[in-house]
């Protein structure tokens, strides 16, 4: 019995490799279309793909032109080649502006690049592509039934845009004073993600990390600088405090302002 099945599927593979060369050689591309959409039933994204492809030139300016590019996209999604099924969705939805899957072509063309999304420390152009076309699909499709998971998508890329800028910042504050004022780096920085994203699980990580190098320049700082630099860092521990009052930096937090309020009342 078991024999019979494997000899069932090698038979079906092999018919199935061999109806899709003629389809892949054919010159019928009604048959190549409707092939292709079986091929994608099928869950076969790679053979859909090629066939989509040809498909959608060959189709030029008809309806199966464009459900052939949205299918293309699809089955590159669906084969996890993020990359490329963003780069044809985008082309549907700007090629057919008032299609007829121009809502699901949006999504998925932000979602993709979400999925694609690499770890905080390597490039984060996906990063980015992805919030800003989840962004424009809410814009333009804002009682879609997918916004609530687009929004947890944008959220997400977000933090991760959050966290490569407190990792950058963190450097620059373990840098310290090598080969210049560091600190003052790490300021700008955090500073600058705590602006970008108010709303990032990261901000408290951020504002603590501004308070320690404002806390480290006031005591690098020339005398006469020291109690202006302090009375920032004081300036600075009590936003945070009204901001986090149960901080797990707090006892940290007091300590340096416990340091800066002596320079203050001298």
């Amino acid at each position: 019995m078991r024999k019979f099945i494997i000899l069932s599927i090698l038979s079906f593979l092999l018919c199935s490799c061999g109806e899709y060369q003629k389809a892949l050689k054919s010159n019928d591309y009604n048959y190549k279309f409707e092939y292709a959409k079986q091929a994608f039933d099928r869950k076969q994204y790679v053979q859909a793909a090629t066939l989509f492809k040809d498909c959608s030139t060959v189709f030029k300016g008809t309806d199966k032109a464009e459900e052939s590019m949205y299918l293309l996209a699809m089955s590159n999604y669906e084969n996890k080649d993020y990359i490329s099924s963003g780069a044809y969705f985008k082309t549907y939805y700007q090629r057919y502006p008032k299609g007829k899957f121009v809502e699901p072509a949006r999504f998925y063309c932000g979602y993709g690049y979400y999925l694609d999304s690499p770890d905080p420390q390597l490039d984060q152009t996906p990063t980015i592509k992805g919030i800003e076309e989840l962004q424009a699909f809410l814009d333009y499709f804002p009682k879609s039934d997918k916004v609530a998971q687009a929004q947890n998508a944008i959220f997400e890329l977000q933090d991760k845009l959050t966290l490569k800028q407190l990792q950058n910042a963190q450097l620059y504050y373990n840098l310290g004073t090598y080969m210049g004022n560091n600190y003052e780096s790490c300021v700008i920085v955090a500073q600058n993600a705590v602006r970008d994203y108010p709303y990032s699980k990261y901000k408290e990580d951020l504002e603590m990390l501004i308070l320690k190098a404002k806390f480290q320049e006031a005591d690098l700082s020339i005398d006469e600088r020291k109690q202006d630099r302090f009375r920032e860092v004081a300036d600075e521990y009590y936003s945070f405090i009204n901001n986090y009052p149960d901080s797990p930096y707090k006892s940290e937090a007091e300590n340096i302002y416990n340091i800066a309020r002596k320079y203050i009342q001298e």
